[in-house]
């Protein structure tokens, strides 16, 4: 009996990487593939949700941008490590595809694949190609770019695939779930800004929520994200107020308080506004200005030209600005609502299922 074939998908670093990955191999698994998952340390943390019989190889990588100089040296020996592993990996399991999604743990993988001449492509979910994704879009050739961000720039001459962003199974259990428009009743606000961008919101949103309206204090409740030694002061700024608050560093459920959510403010990374269009959700959206490439913005653009999302910039983000644009949702219902229904109707839900078609097709088109 043939052994089924084997998607290689390399990803790692951070959730924005990790969690469309772990989408794409729910689906790949579901339609019989041996799924093998190529990440490095930080990645590993994010396995916890990918499918069982998902195999998880953690090689060798490191990147140019963290570290001192002996760090920094050692870095193409650390790849080239994670490459030769890789290598020798496929030469006993051969794969029949390989599909980075961006960062520098995706290096070994798509750099195997490439000498072995095996199908490959990446997907890149912001906005603007990542350096490694542009790396092997111009210069080791992939054979395909699905794009998770409409529009974003590739180089000519290669293929390029609009699949949308993938979310987890448990956001799809989520998506479209009916909006409750703000009101004199239980409110919630989510807070979500990932690892590197939780900092700020931490000093301004608090100030920003205390300063509403005393009659929408009594109905609020707050559910934020912050770096753990935030945590404490953050707490303590909304228990000042009089505010029902619940913040931790990371949330296990973020598909479910996002259905129950009247309004999120979040940066605007990928996985982020995929997961607020999928559910549908009204919106404030602060990129990171420490983006390189200002990818953030061009993640936020669409949802705001559809007038589901407010753009604040980091740069004029105080709390004057935010409590103001947070009143103007909370106190227009109706408003709310013409939000919540257009983000619903930018997402795409079967993002997944677009890019497991793609794998499949260049995957057939290849080994002919």
């Amino acid at each position: 009996m043939a052994q089924a074939p084997l998607l290689l998908i390399a990803a790692g670093g951070t959730g924005g990487h990790m969690f469309p990955a772990q989408a794409l191999a729910e689906t790949m698994v579901a339609r019989g593939w041996r799924v093998k998952l190529s990440t490095d340390a930080r990645g590993a943390r994010y396995t916890g949700g990918f499918p069982q019989g998902v195999t998880v190889e953690v090689v060798a990588s490191a990147t140019f941008a963290r570290g001192g100089l002996a760090a920094r040296v050692a870095v193409p020996f650390r790849i080239a490590a994670g490459v030769l592993r890789a290598f020798r990996g496929m030469l006993r399991d051969r794969p029949a595809l390989v599909i980075g999604f961006g960062g520098y743990p995706s290096i070994p993988a798509l750099a195997a694949a490439n000498l072995l001449k095996l199908p490959r492509m990446v997907h890149e979910q912001n906005g603007v190609l990542g350096r490694v994704n542009q790396f092997f879009a111009t210069r080791a050739r992939v054979h395909a770019v699905a794009c998770g961000t409409w529009p974003t720039e590739v180089p000519g001459g290669v293929r390029v695939i609009h699949t949308g962003n993938p979310v987890r199974a448990a956001v799809l259990d989520r998506a479209a779930a009916p909006y409750i428009v703000p009101g004199d009743y239980p409110m919630s606000i989510v807070v979500i800004g990932g690892s590197q961008g939780a900092r700020i919101l931490s000093d301004v949103v608090p100030e920003a929520i205390a300063s509403l309206p005393a009659k929408i204090h009594g109905h609020l409740r707050i559910a934020q994200q912050a770096r753990e030694e935030d945590v404490a002061r953050v707490t303590k700024a909304y228990a000042n107020a009089g505010i029902k608050a619940e913040i931790l560093p990371f949330f296990n459920d973020i598909p479910r308080r996002l259905s129950e959510a009247q309004l999120v403010i979040s940066r605007a990374g990928a996985s982020s506004v995929a997961d607020i269009s999928v559910i549908g959700r009204p919106s404030i959206l602060i990129p990171l200005a420490a983006a390189i490439r200002d990818e953030q913005t061009a993640n936020a653009r669409g949802l705001v030209e559809a007038e589901a999302a407010i753009l604040i910039p980091e740069s004029r983000l105080d709390a004057a600005t935010l409590a103001m644009h947070v009143a103007t949702v909370l106190e227009n219902p109706d408003a709310a609502r013409r939000m919540a229904h257009a983000a619903l109707a930018y997402g795409i839900p079967d993002a997944t299922e677009r890019l497991a078609a793609a794998v499949e097709e260049l995957t057939a088109k290849e080994t002919r």
